[in-house]
């Protein structure tokens, strides 16, 4: 049974975000954007989980992390040497990944209203979302999030895989609804029993 989860009006906590205004900058590699350690990587890390240190101590940011921090001038990428505008880096990152703007509006739906939202390939989806207050490794993640533009059609066969997916892992299955003014509208999907 799906329900339509209304947005709450909440004071969000993008304060933390603007603690610093010091920038960094990144690397656009590959399909990530990576950064040397700082005081400013760090601190977005430590207080709102942006970022991954990978293996050779740098931060590595998913290009939807990238792209919140770019558009919040948090971070200047680079491709090389050349730094890189919003409106380029969107064109790249739409060569990997065709779903990105539906994508990002999410995500940044989600970042603005206070969540931390990390990648769930390994649960099958795209994100996970811990609720306010919660920072990864403390506790599990509340929700598994599946972006979808409102023009998209999904048979039954997806639809109940999605949902044994959030089942199985359990968490709680969100469908974000991305809409032509990149408007997002949440249905919360439960299993119910007769």
């Amino acid at each position: 049974m799906a329900k339509k989860v209304e947005p709450k009006k909440v004071e969000t906590k993008l304060e933390i975000i603007d603690s610093s205004n010091e920038k960094f900058k990144g690397l656009f590699v590959g399909q990530n954007v990576l950064a040397e350690e700082n005081n400013a990587s760090r601190e977005l890390f430590d207080k709102s989980r942006f970022g991954e240190v990978n293996e050779k101590g740098k931060f590595q940011y998913a290009l939807i992390e990238s792209l919140y921090l770019l558009e919040r001038e948090r971070i200047e990428i680079y491709e090389k040497d050349k730094p890189m505008k919003m409106n380029e880096f969107i064109k790249k990152a739409r060569k990997f990944e065709p779903n990105f703007w539906t994508r990002y509006c999410v995500y940044r739906d989600l970042r603005k209203r206070g969540y931390i939202v990390k990648t769930a390939l390994k649960f099958g989806a795209d994100f996970r979302v811990y609720d306010r207050g919660v920072k990864p490794g403390d506790e599990h993640a509340k929700w598994i999030v599946y972006p979808v533009h409102e023009s998209e059609t999904m048979t039954w066969y997806e639809f109940a895989a999605k949902n044994r997916v959030a089942h199985s892992t359990k968490k709680r299955l969100l469908l974000g609804i991305a809409d032509e003014e990149s408007d997002v509208t949440y249905y919360e999907v439960n299993w119910v029993r007769p």
